[in-house]
């Protein structure tokens, strides 16, 4: 069958369709075996992390949330270590906040405690971290030196130690002895025992220091230069300067310390001789949760007592978290 040309009116035999040029399907099929290698390369990569992070979910499943979970089944049971968890629904919680005025104490305790330990702490510490910003000789040596308490703060023998400098023989007695005034036992008294403690929780300001000194030297000096340049004297410089670009460092701080705060045990237990005395004025609501527990073998009672604390904890990082929007400032605040 032939076609005729409009134009000559010839006829013309159509042609086949031009077969593709030798090789050209090549970088097509090189395409796809690129793709399968990175493919599988992605897949061996996957694999590697996976097996990396193994051991991390292996402590997150059966050191982290099994016992969790256990805790929070035993918190509803009557529960002693040495016999078998019998329900009891919320009768441990119903004890709790009715009928036991040692747990509203160690409450108390713990929340004075805090209250009053962690503000000092956090104004000691950036005190002391302004006065390493301004450029001292052997700056790596001191941050060194004031780091220490808070990794020795919170060890037994500090602890010991402070029930010795505190005791009516301590140093502190000999001190004030100097004067004439011839002191009490300071950790035997109902009236000074938590002092003496928050005293040692403000000595363990090493951590809040490094980390407030982190951020004052962050802060560009050109800003107090002009802020001299206009007339302002020091504090006005601390409260228009410093303060403000420091918020989110007090606040990172606070957080911490307050957390931590909660859960201290040693220093209770060691100054006090591991029943919160005198006259509970030191019974800290971990110590008291570890007497019910190891001590009395109410260990579903103690189980709920943890998740109360768990609460507590998770209710102020809340409430500070939601505070912060009002007095934090960050870079990019306008």
């Amino acid at each position: 069958m032939t076609l005729r040309s409009a134009a000559s009116g010839t006829a013309e035999t159509p042609q086949p369709p031009a077969a593709p040029p030798a090789g050209a399907g090549a970088p097509r099929r090189a395409g796809r075996r690129r793709g399968r290698r990175r493919r599988g390369r992605s897949r061996s990569q996957a694999w590697t992390a996976h097996l990396f992070l193994a051991p991390w979910f292996v402590g997150l499943f059966a050191i982290t949330l099994g016992p969790m979970i256990a805790s929070l089944y035993l918190s509803f049971t009557d529960y002693s270590l040495l016999s078998e968890a019998h329900w009891v629904g919320l009768k441990n919680y119903d004890t709790m906040f009715t009928a036991d005025d040692r747990f509203t104490n160690s409450l108390k305790v713990t929340t004075t405690y805090v209250v009053v330990s962690v503000p000092l702490q956090l104004a000691f510490a950036l005190g002391l971290a302004m006065a390493l910003d301004r450029g001292l000789r052997g700056l790596s040596f001191y941050r060194s030196v004031f780091y220490l308490p808070s990794l020795l703060g919170g060890s037994v023998a500090i602890s010991i130690l402070w029930r010795k400098i505190f005791g009516t023989d301590g140093i502190v007695n000999t001190f004030l002895g100097w004067f004439g005034y011839h002191g009490q036992g300071w950790v035997t008294s109902p009236d000074t025992a938590l002092w003496t403690l928050i005293v040692l929780h403000v000595w363990t300001f090493g951590a809040p220091m490094v980390i407030f000194l982190a951020g004052l030297r962050q802060i560009p000096r050109s800003l107090y230069e002009a802020a001299r340049v206009d007339g302002a004297g020091r504090l006005r410089q601390f409260r228009s300067i410093t303060l403000p670009l420091l918020t989110p460092i007090i606040f990172f701080n606070a957080v911490l310390e307050v957390i931590k705060s909660f859960q201290s045990f040693t220093q209770s237990f060691v100054v006090s001789g591991g029943n919160g005395g005198p006259v509970d004025s030191t019974l800290f609501y971990t110590l008291y949760l570890y007497i019910k527990g190891f001590k009395n073998y109410e260990m579903g009672y103690a189980a709920a007592m943890a998740w109360v604390l768990l609460l507590i904890i998770a209710a102020l990082t809340a409430v500070n978290f939601l505070m912060s929007r009002f007095w934090v400032f960050y870079g990019d605040d306008r």
